[in-house]
C-alpha cells in the first residue's frame, strides 16, 4: 500500500516561511493551503505542512517545542548527487538559514544540513550507489 506522508511543523510567520522554502527550491500545493497553513511538496507523496504555531498547538495538548532551543525531530531528504546536496544547502543559507555543522561523509553517505527560519533541521543526503559483489 502506497501512503502519503505529511510532516507537520509549527512556524512563526507562514508567509516568510513560504518565501524561504520557495527560494530553497520547494513548491507548494495551494489547493491544500490557506491563511494558517501551507502544504510544501517534498516528493511525489511526501509533504511538509507548515502551520502557524497556534494552529499546530490545536492538534496536541503537549507544549510545542521551540526548535531554536531544542530538537524533537529533523527531516532528512535525499538529493540527486553531492552537488545537489551542496546546492540546496547553499540556497537555504542564502535565504537566511544557518548550517549547524559542516558537510560530512560517512561511508557511502554524503550529507549537509540547514536550520530553517524557525530552527527546524533539514538534512540533505546523497548515498553513493554500492557496487554489487561478484
Amino acid at each position: 500500500m502506497s501512503r502519503e506522508v505529511f510532516i507537520n511543523l509549527p512556524v512563526k510567520d507562514l508567509k516568510r516561511s513560504m518565501e524561504f522554502f520557495s527560494r530553497v527550491g520547494f513548491e507548494f500545493n495551494l489547493k491544500m493551503s490557506d491563511e494558517t497553513s501551507s502544504c510544501m511538496v517534498i516528493g511525489d507523496k511526501t509533504y511538509a505542512m507548515l502551520l502557524l504555531e497556534k494552529d499546530f498547538q490545536s492538534f496536541t495538548k503537549k507544549a510545542t517545542t521551540d526548535a531554536k532551543k531544542s530538537s524533537e525531530v529533523f527531516v532528512c531528504i535525499s538529493a540527486n548527487d553531492r552537488k545537489d546536496v551542496d546546492h540546496i544547502v547553499s540556497k537555504a543559507i542564502a535565504a537566511g538559514a544557518i548550517a549547524p555543522k559542516e558537510a560530512r561523509t560517512e561511508g557511502s553517505l554524503y550529507g549537509h544540513a540547514f536550520e530553517d527560519l524557525d530552527g527546524h533541521i533539514w538534512d540533505m543526503i546523497y548515498r553513493e550507489p554500492t557496487k554489487k559483489q561478484k
